[in-house]
């Protein structure tokens, strides 16, 4: 919205010309991490007194971790804030003709509610283990997926027409093939899988945050570089023109996710809930496809998919299937503290693997 009012002054006041700055993608992502860190920072401490005073505090699971007891009181859904705060930078610095914008936003939306419908039932059940249903979660799950392929296929897309439905991998220079038929499917299945990623790696307190926002920012990079013809062109990436403007919203995620940060730190006075973990995972999701880096995501996001295989190849194939457990605990960062590492050892060792696994993905831009 500043962009436009910025444009629309300076096409009529001379004196007003300063304002050619907002046409500046650093500017304004500069301009839109400010403006979500600060009204993080400020609604927060509002929203846990408002959490505390109508008991939506966390219900606490049997993970297995004597720790896990400890938290129980602490107020939950704090990443509906995040949510809303990433909302309300992006449309005050985004372009609001911004497609891709659009798309990442009603994604992250869309997983923030179904979130917040689970955070939601779990507290009227008073049970961490007795939310929302896992089919009724999936399919609601499935639908944002199945309309965001629709959009993709559709004559609305923001991809050019040769690059619609291409399929990239790291370290090579060309598609790998371009069929709608082969890619949209796996657009489908990676929305579905990668948006529930990041709802199983939260389980301590700040864990979750810092990947993310490494994650975030690293496609935001991308984002950046292939939106520009001379840096595509250098680094053999596809130019999609306009989707630079991704960079504005990872500068409000990272910006909000900081925010969140200081008061999700050990020890932690309000956790993000299902509202912010699905949401993360939702937008991961699909900027990861809006940036054509499905495949680089198995790196940059290697922490979240460590978390959910532990997970899944516990309770599914070890619990129902065999009838024992594979893992001492599951997810990753449980086992790790049933070795006996502390919580917050824990967390920082975590935050060093994923932050090693961005860079490594920052690297594959030039190897390729």
């Amino acid at each position: 919205m500043i962009h436009l009012f910025g444009d629309l002054l300076e096409g009529g006041f001379r004196a007003w010309s300063i304002l050619r700055l907002l046409d500046y993608l650093s500017v304004r992502a500069i301009g839109a991490a400010m403006t979500a860190f600060i009204l993080t920072v400020v609604i927060m401490p509002r929203f846990i007194w408002y959490l505390h005073r109508r008991g939506l505090v966390d219900q606490t699971r049997n993970t297995g971790v004597s720790s896990a007891f400890d938290k129980a009181g602490t107020p939950v859904m704090g990443g509906a804030v995040m949510v809303g705060c990433v909302l309300a930078a992006c449309l005050l610095w985004c372009d609001p003709t911004s497609r891709y914008v659009w798309a990442v936003l009603a994604g992250m939306v869309w997983f923030a509610l179904i979130g917040l419908m689970d955070d939601l039932a779990k507290w009227r059940a008073r049970s961490g283990n007795r939310g929302m249903s896992e089919p009724r979660k999936l399919a609601l799950q499935g639908a944002c997926a199945a309309l965001f392929v629709a959009w993709l296929a559709s004559p609305w897309t923001p991809f050019p027409a040769r690059e619609a439905a291409t399929f990239y991998v790291p370290f090579v220079k060309h598609a790998l093939f371009s069929s709608p038929f082969g890619y949209l499917p796996i657009v489908l299945l990676f929305v579905m899988l990668v948006g529930n990623a990041v709802n199983i790696t939260d389980g301590l307190d700040g864990l979750a945050i810092v990947p993310s926002a490494l994650a975030v920012s690293v496609l935001g990079v991308f984002a950046y570089i292939m939106g520009n013809a001379i840096w595509s062109h250098y680094f053999f990436l596809p130019l999609l023109p306009g989707v630079g403007e991704l960079i504005v919203f990872c500068a409000a995620f990272a910006g909000a996710g900081i925010g969140f940060l200081w008061f999700n730190a050990y020890p932690a006075q309000i956790f993000m809930g299902d509202a912010g973990s699905l949401a993360i995972g939702g937008c991961l999701a699909i900027l990861s496809v809006l940036v054509k880096q499905e495949v680089l995501f198995l790196l940059l996001g290697g922490l979240f998919i460590a978390e959910a295989v532990t997970s899944q190849v516990q309770d599914k194939i070890g619990i129902k299937w065999l009838g024992r457990r594979l893992f001492y605990r599951a997810p990753l960062h449980h086992q790790m503290q049933h070795t006996g590492l502390a919580e917050t050892k824990v967390v920082i060792r975590l935050w060093i693997v994923s932050l090693i696994l961005a860079l490594a993905s920052i690297a594959t831009i030039k190897l390729r």
